[in-house]
């Protein structure tokens, strides 16, 4: 695997267990899925749309797994416990694992093979742009934990010990 596509992947897989420990972090299930006023999105959504984005761009666009999509449910969804989330979260990182080290590294500067928002993008920017939504939503999920606890306590979701820095 070439290192731009390990980076991408450590990052990735970094932020989805960050996101594991931020609602492992929240004292019960039922409030994984509760907002404050303003905001539309609780962090169970958001950890599902995490997964249902990767899964499908990832997943099924660059590594063929066919998954199916289905983003209406990613942000309907609210049964689920911290334990079913987790275990969502583990699978995305599993297809992450076995797909990532299988992209020809010709590809990335080819155009991703599914247009978005109308765009034709480069595929090693889009995984670039993946790993920042991703980690855009992880701070949101943090965030949300704490105003909806009350506790300011971290999880330190995004040490950058995993890229090897220190």
């Amino acid at each position: 695997m070439t290192p731009i596509l390990e980076q991408i992947q450590t990052l990735l897989v970094r932020d989805l267990r960050g996101l594991m420990d931020e609602i492992e972090a929240y004292p019960d299930d039922a409030l994984v899925w509760e907002t404050p006023p303003g905001i539309s999105n609780s962090a169970g959504v958001l950890a599902m749309h995490a997964c249902g984005n990767l899964e499908h761009y990832v997943g099924h666009v660059l590594g063929g797994t066919g998954y199916v999509r289905d983003r209406n449910r990613e942000f309907s969804v609210r049964e689920y416990s911290r334990s079913e989330i987790r275990r969502e979260l583990e699978s995305t990182i599993s297809t992450l694992e076995s797909v990532m080290p299988s992209i020809d590294p010709r590809r990335l500067s080819e155009p991703f093979p599914e247009r978005i928002r109308g765009h034709l993008l480069n595929t090693q920017a889009f995984l670039l742009h993946l790993s920042t939504h991703l980690s855009f939503h992880l701070g949101q999920v943090g965030y949300l934990r704490r105003v909806l606890t009350g506790t300011n306590v971290s999880t330190n979701p995004v040490s950058p010990r995993v890229l090897g820095l220190e």
